[in-house]
């Protein structure tokens, strides 16, 4: 089951893909990250952030996007999806960070800009 991350106005911006990797699609159809254990790894390999229990939390611990039940705000309704790009070969992974106390405090950056930080 595809889950649908959104920011923290309540508009959807991406969707975990229901696949072997979690992979992340913007609603464009473009994979720009993944999802291994709990750490989000963008396709050039950069540890970018986590998935915790229905969030998504920079590298600092700070809150980036939600969940439909975890999003703080009524949620928007989901557009239609574009059918799935090919996806590129991913890149060696890198090192990831320590995990940091996750914060309920927002990051400066957008979701969107998020999950593209490390997209081919």
């Amino acid at each position: 089951m595809e889950i649908t991350l959104y920011e923290r106005d309540g508009r959807p911006v991406a969707y975990i893909a229901d696949d072997a990797e979690h992979s992340i699609y913007t609603w464009d159809g473009h994979a720009v990250c993944y999802i291994l254990d709990d750490k989000i790894y963008g396709w050039k390999g950069h540890h970018i952030g986590w998935f915790h229990q229905g969030i998504v939390y920079d590298v600092n611990g700070y809150r980036v996007g939600y969940t439909k039940q975890t999003c703080p705000l009524v949620t928007y309704v989901e557009p239609v999806k574009c059918v799935k790009y090919v996806k590129y070969v991913k890149n060696v992974r890198n090192v990831p960070y320590v995990r940091p106390v996750f914060s309920t405090a927002q990051a400066s950056i957008s979701l969107a800009d998020f999950v593209r930080q490390d997209a081919m």
